[in-house]
């Protein structure tokens, strides 16, 4: 299952040890959550600045956010490319990460791990509009956290 990774911004540092992370988070979220064997997600890692943009043009909200999630199964099925399922991106400032890892009293990682499956979930087509859905996701995002020893 390949992970591609992109770091488009410059404000916080992205080493190896993270990247690896990562990939795994999107891992273990595929595999939890049923998502196909053969599934290629991009992760994208931006600034502030960038996450606002996105986030005014796509959702109409101005302001940044934390994460993205840009779905390519959405409606008709996409051709596969090079057998692999193309699922799609996820956007995450690392900026807003690491804000929201010091005011929930955890660490970066951990913030951006879990990020990264609550990203991937929705590529699957979890959501949380509703109560019910928001627990399922918690749940799946926990478990997931929980499998790499990320629990809180």
């Amino acid at each position: 299952m390949p992970v591609l990774v992109n770091n488009l911004q410059e404000k916080v540092p992205v080493g190896e040890r993270l990247v690896n992370l990562v990939v795994k988070v999107a891992g273990e979220a595929l595999s939890l959550a049923g998502g196909p064997g053969d599934a290629e997600v991009s992760l994208v890692f931006v600034d502030d600045e960038y996450i606002h943009r996105l986030n005014r043009e796509y959702r109409g909200v101005d302001r940044p956010t934390d994460v993205l999630s840009f779905a390519l199964q959405e409606g008709e099925p996409m051709p596969e490319a090079g057998g692999e399922t193309l699922l799609g991106d996820v956007v995450i400032s690392l900026e807003t990460a690491r804000r929201q890892s010091e005011e929930y009293g955890h660490s970066f990682e951990r913030e951006v791990a879990f990020l990264v499956a609550h990203g991937v979930l929705h590529l699957l087509g979890y959501d949380h509009q509703t109560e019910v859905e928001c627990r399922a996701m918690r749940e799946k995002e926990e478990a997931i956290l929980a499998r790499l020893g990320l629990a809180r």
